[in-house]
């Protein structure tokens, strides 16, 4: 039987709603319950494939190809269970569908309205994750009151009635500010939540409290009291050194031991949390420290590079090292020198990005690490433009650039047109629409034997996601090549480069895929740990 566990937010957003579901779901998995989570988004986009970083932070990708939101990727590496296209839905999707079959006369000529179309629609996407799981968490984004959550939240009241106590559950996630003035921590915004829940007909089972400090036993007793739950259910989630003490820290003030009993299962093992406890360990006790500059677009949020700042972490954990990460804004390179920003740095790292803007300053990261030997990792445009560079800096390709920036007498980087994914082919031109319409998912690749990422994979053929629109231009690899800059991974029909590295560099890779989508805490991404291995070398001749 799959039991359903709804977790929603309220008084503000940004709480954590995406990690107290992963580690709940991790916290069910180490009890030896099968787990499965998904994200409810209100926003009209379709998915968050065409909004800017700066709106919604990175775009995670999934091995079957969709853009989805970043919480998805929290779902991952707390429980590496792959996430897919069907674990995420917008309304844009939603109502999408609704239309499509109102067009297509499904509908049978009924007038086609909020209730019931679509909410059963929505209750359609949760219905059918039913077997796949003993648990499906399900996060409706957004905060409660919201207008935009209102469908879902009926949606989620129709499901819950519908499937009875056994069948389903709710948590909500709410916030106790503490008032320095009053000296303490206020819990009348939960109270206010909580009331606007039930107001829509959904009563809350338990409560995640997010709070800076100690909730007082007193502060509990009086959430309950107002809240209409036991004293048991108001949990404390306190803040916490890192996420992946978040397990952990939520186990200790008994949230699965609650879950289990709302569901009345009393013969679950106990958690084995040892993994989780060796991670927290290494990060708090590392042996060594590297310092990382990661040299990007989109620095003034962090967010955007979320999966790539938490790969960089697993590398640090796997090498018992704690990663500083100095985030450089690239366009600063473009009107300075970058010696001063990047001399006693431990490794370099250019990110994926699109568009024009800082690409020049990325170049000169680029060359500041291929000349002065200090370890380089370009991922996706980062890999492009390490390509340039060696065509101007070494093969004297002067005009070598990106059609993406224009018409280029040397286009060393240019739009994908044609590529195969399994037994089709792909076709794409200049006039597609940006959303969905980019190479995306899992594809596999071939890695030259005795090359160094061949070595770090221990294998010739992996497979690892991508999200690019652009490719390196095959024509030019005979003359880059006769400059120590090897194409050591290539697409199985060696038409797309996948990998390139400098022979003659202590460490310098290019990848075109995405692994930092792939890395986990308890199995660290390979290309990662031998990067912070390399950083760890250098800080050592520093």
């Amino acid at each position: 039987m799959t039991r359903f566990i709804f977790i929603t937010g309220g008084v503000v957003s940004s709480l954590g709603k995406g990690l107290g579901s992963a580690a709940l779901g991790a916290l069910l998995q180490a009890r030896g319950f099968s787990v499965r989570l998904c994200k409810m988004d209100p926003y009209l986009n379709i998915d968050p494939g065409t909004m800017s970083p700066y709106q919604h932070g990175e775009v995670y990708v999934t091995d079957d190809g969709a853009e989805t939101d970043l919480d998805l990727g929290h779902y991952e590496r707390f429980t590496g269970r792959p996430a897919a296209q069907s674990d995420n839905i917008t309304t844009g999707r939603i109502y999408t569908n609704v239309l499509q079959r109102e067009r297509r006369g499904d509908y049978l000529g009924a007038t086609v309205q909020v209730i019931p179309h679509i909410t059963d629609e929505i209750k359609s996407f949760i219905s059918e994750k039913d077997g796949s799981a003993d648990f499906v968490l399900v996060e409706v984004g957004g905060t409660v009151g919201d207008i935009e959550s209102l469908p879902f939240l009926e949606a989620i009241r129709q499901f819950t009635n519908e499937v009875g106590r056994k069948g389903a559950m709710h948590i909500h996630v709410t916030l106790l500010p503490y008032i320095p003035a009053a000296g303490e921590l206020k819990t009348k915004p939960t109270q206010h939540s909580v009331k606007e829940l039930m107001g829509v007909g959904i009563r809350p089972r338990l409560l995640l409290c997010r709070a800076d400090r100690e909730i007082d036993p007193d502060e509990r007793r009086k959430i309950a009291l107002f809240c209409n739950i036991d004293y048991e259910d108001v949990i404390p989630a306190m803040d916490v050194s890192t996420i992946y003490e978040v397990p952990l820290s939520y186990h200790k003030e008994g949230l699965d031991t609650q879950v289990l009993d709302y569901f009345r299962i009393e013969d679950a093992k106990e958690p084995d949390l040892s993994t989780w406890e060796e991670i927290v360990r290494r990060i708090k006790e590392p042996e060594t420290t590297v310092e990382i500059a990661v040299v990007g677009k989109y620095t003034n949020l962090t967010d955007s590079y979320k999966s790539l700042n938490e790969a960089l972490q697993h590398g640090g954990i796997a090498n018992n090292t704690k990663v500083k990460i100095k985030f450089i804004e690239a366009s600063v390179f473009e009107k300075e020198d970058p010696t001063p920003y990047l001399h006693n740095i431990n490794g370099i790292l250019v990110p994926g990005g699109f568009g024009e803007r800082g690409a020049e300053g990325k170049i000169k990261a680029v060359q500041f690490a291929r000349e002065r030997n200090i370890p380089y990792f370009g991922i996706c445009f980062g890999m492009q433009l390490a390509v340039i560079e060696a065509a101007r800096n070494l093969a004297g390709i002067e005009g070598a650039s990106s059609t993406e920036f224009g018409p280029c007498d040397d286009a060393i980087i240019g739009l994908m047109t044609e590529w195969t994914k399994g037994n089709d082919t792909e076709q794409r031109d200049q006039g597609d629409d940006l959303g969905g319409t980019m190479r995306l998912g899992a594809y596999p690749a071939l890695l030259e034997e005795g090359s160094k990422v061949c070595d770090i994979y221990g294998s010739r053929d992996i497979e690892e996601r991508h999200r690019h629109r652009y490719e390196v231009n095959i024509n030019y690899k005979e003359e880059l090549e006769k400059y120590n800059l090897k194409f050591s991974g290539m697409s199985p029909d060696g038409g797309l480069p996948e990998v390139v590295e400098h022979t003659t560099h202590p460490w310098f890779i290019g990848v075109q895929f995405h692994p930092e989508l792939k890395s986990k805490p308890f199995d660290p991404h390979p290309l990662f740990v031998s990067f912070i291995k390399a950083a760890i070398t250098q800080s050592r001749l520093v």
